[in-house]
């Protein structure tokens, strides 16, 4: 049996209670999956994890059979693996069985969801240090936490949904940079508009042309997450290596995995035997860097939804046209305006990632009371 742990040092004016004391709990019930559709008949079905994204619930598949239903701003909580994802309904929808319905009584519903969200990551890590695949009606219902009074729930629920809405502008923000960017690379890159005080002719040329092509030589092993180089391998990111085989300027690009995934660096660096490495260019490195990001990536992209990139062989890339100005200060120009725009997402999110550290630690304390706000 689950069993969450009770705090100590309830703040005065606070009480301890369970999740079923205050809330009414219902059980998602599956309908017959001859009545599941993706042509909005009926309503939509909420069953699991994959339709809970980011607290938002996600509408795959639409059901003709209602069974259990789950009334607008119900909390709605995964109870198969992963246990505890959370998120709001914002209309009407029914219930499969990976899910429940939760509902406050008479307490601030959103501050229900703000604990259940503190406890997200509690699920797997449990009183009795137990793993589990599933928790049943019982189990949520008798799960602990700390209720303040009404009053000071409705401030911290508005003290937490200020932080909420700052990270919404701020996502919203930094999409609105990225299809910018993305507009100036498609008019840039094709010379569909020019930067001022360029009127030279542009160029079609092949990739082995203007740099050397190769691959690294190490397998995955060679990774160490406390190493001192970057080690680029086909994943979105690269991890560290204790050594290094390159020491130059170069586009690395996967060559499965993450099939097309490009990355800049200059410096030292090691190389997984998939990884394309290319250097030594005779053009401006960043505009081919952006080039091929934009371009590439899209080829790469459209061959794997048909099922037909598993992986890059080398005269794909070696024959791979690149359109090109040949003004060398106009490739410059052109990769300084992209490379600002990068930084500018770049700094948007990394703001992000630190108003949202704070958001964590305002979450984790203002819910078990060891901060408090005034009433």
């Amino acid at each position: 049996m689950l069993k969450s742990k009770i705090q100590k040092n309830i703040p005065e004016g606070w009480r301890q209670m369970k999740l079923g004391e205050v809330c009414d709990i219902v059980m998602g019930q599956s309908p017959s999956s001859n009545s599941y559709n993706e042509n909005f008949i009926g309503i939509p079905l909420i069953q699991g994890n994959n339709d809970i994204k980011k607290g938002k619930i996600i509408e795959n598949v639409y059901t003709s059979e209602i069974t259990k239903i789950s009334e607008k701003d119900s909390i709605i909580l995964t109870v198969r693996a992963p246990v505890g994802c959370i998120g709001i309904a914002h209309k009407k929808v029914c219930i499969g069985r990976g899910v429940c319905s939760i509902n406050a009584k008479k307490e601030n519903q959103d501050f229900i969801f703000y604990f259940l969200k503190f406890f997200e990551p509690k699920w797997v890590s449990l009183e009795q240090g137990s793993t589990f695949t599933a928790v049943n009606s019982s189990d949520i219902k008798k799960l602990k936490f700390v209720l303040p009074p009404l009053p000071e729930q409705n401030c911290i629920v508005m003290v937490l949904e200020t932080w909420d809405e700052y990270l919404e502008k701020l996502s919203k923000k930094i999409e609105a940079k990225k299809n910018i960017k993305k507009g100036l690379m498609q008019k840039l890159l094709t010379g569909k508009k020019r930067l001022s005080g360029f009127n030279n002719k542009w160029e079609i040329l092949l990739l082995n042309d203007i740099c050397k092509i190769k691959t690294g030589k190490k397998d995955v092993n060679e990774g160490n997450p406390n190493g001192r180089y970057p080690f680029f391998t086909c994943a979105k990111e690269y991890t560290y290596s204790d050594n290094y085989s390159f020491n130059t300027e170069a586009i690395l690009i996967a060559g499965n995995g993450e099939v097309g995934n490009c990355q800049y660096y200059k410096g030292r660096f090691e190389a997984y035997q998939r990884t394309y490495i290319l250097s030594d260019f005779l053009k401006n490195i960043k505009y081919v860097f952006n080039y091929l990001n934009y371009f590439f990536q899209n080829f790469i992209d459209s061959k794997k939804q048909m099922g037909a990139m598993p992986y890059i062989k080398i005269d794909m890339l070696k024959n791979y046209e690149i359109k090109i100005p040949k003004d060398l200060k106009e490739q410059k120009a052109i990769a300084e305006v992209l490379t600002t725009a990068d930084q500018e997402i770049e700094a948007l999110e990394e703001k992000k990632k630190i108003i949202k550290v704070q958001k964590k630690y305002l979450l984790n304390n203002l819910i078990t009371g060891k901060i408090r706000v005034p009433v």
